[in-house]
Order: structure tokens, then sequence, then C-alpha cells
């Protein structure tokens, strides 16, 4: 699995940290790729900006997993919510990302990088990553559960993909700003198109590059 890094400017000073912090949790199982956005960046980008390149990453499959957050958390879960491909889950402490991994069949993991961050706050942040990452993903809790719970995830993927558009579907009506915006980013668009496999897709993008 290929998770993806990235939170909003104004976390910019965790950035390091968080990274840190998931390539621990993960250990040699995963790959991680920090996509920032990082201290020495001139450019802004709010939690929406940062969803969409989220949103982006999911939809191309460059990437199959992101850990993300803003000041509170709850903007970027909403923000990412609303975008095509994006399941994400509000995340506070190790038994929300325990759950969240185990049962929700979840793409994105919203955390809290600025609210209640403080002191020992990294310590809460590598233990609700050790505990998103602990196990195996999708496989149902408690245990006498683990049936019902998974067709229950099932149910609701079934359902998101049935309510919800493609970003190919919308793109002609997506406000192009976000998306030259994002391409802009020469590490963010430079992963996309080198390891992205919706080809489609990635073509319709090339032209907001331009």
């Amino acid at each position: 699995m290929k998770i993806g890094v990235i939170q909003a400017s104004i976390r910019t000073d965790v950035n390091q940290l968080l990274f840190e912090s998931v390539k621990r949790a993960v250990g040699n199982h995963h790959e991680v790729i920090n996509f920032g956005i990082f201290p020495d960046e001139t450019e802004n980008y709010s939690y929406v900006e940062v969803a969409v390149m989220i949103s982006l990453l999911i939809e191309t499959g460059a990437i199959d997993f992101v850990i993300s957050g803003c000041s509170s958390g709850q903007g970027m879960m909403m923000a990412c919510n609303s975008l095509p491909g994006l399941r994400a889950g509000f995340i506070q402490t190790p038994q929300d990302a325990f759950l969240f991994g185990r049962i929700n069949k979840g793409n994105v993991a919203s955390l809290s990088l600025g609210l209640n961050f403080g002191w020992s706050g990294e310590l809460n942040l590598q233990y609700t990553l050790n505990e998103l990452f602990h196990g195996e993903f999708g496989i149902g809790y408690p245990p006498e559960a683990a049936d019902r719970k998974r067709q229950e995830a099932q149910t609701l993927l079934t359902l998101d993909n049935l309510t919800k558009k493609s970003f190919l579907e919308i793109i002609d009506q997506f406000d192009e700003t976000l998306l030259i915006k994002s391409l802009k980013r020469k590490t963010f668009a430079t992963y996309l198109f080198e390891h992205g496999n919706n080809f489609l897709l990635l073509e319709r993008l090339q032209s907001f590059r331009n």
C-alpha cells in the first residue's frame, strides 16, 4: 500500500513529525510519501485545496491511503468527503484510529494537528497512528460481529460509489483555479503524473498544466 502524507499550510510546522510518525507506525509494510505542505513553501494551501490534491492522488491511483489534517481535523474531513473517491474519517484518539482501520474501509485519516496538540501531543499522534495500522484493514470489530461489520462497510462503499461521481465526470464543471493551483505544485504534480494509472483522468489534467 502506498500511503501519502499531506496537511494544510497552517500546520507546516508538524509536517516532518507527521511523516516520521507514519513511517514508524507502518515499519517496512508500506511505502510512505511526504507531499508536504512543507515549511519552506511560500504558497499557502487551505484544507479545501489540500483535499483536492488528495482526491487527485486517490482518483488517479497514485496513492492508496492518505494521512492528513488541519488545525481541528474537522475541515479536512468534511472537504475530503465532498470530493470524488474519498472516504475520510476524523480521528482524534488511538481508539478512533483502531476502529476506523478495522471497520470503516476509509482511505483518508484526518487528524487534529492544532486543537489539543499541546504538551505530549506527539505521543498521542504516534499512538494513534500505531493503532491505525495495527493489523489488517477492514477485518471488522469486535470479532463476534466482524461479519456484520464487514457487510455494513461494503454497503456503505456501494452507496458511496452510487451517489458520488468520479473526477472525470465532474472535471468540466470543477473550479479550474483549484486544479491549476494544485498542478503548479511541482512535487505534487510530478509524482501524480509519474505514478498515477488512471490515464484518462491524467490526460484531462494535462490541459490544466499549460
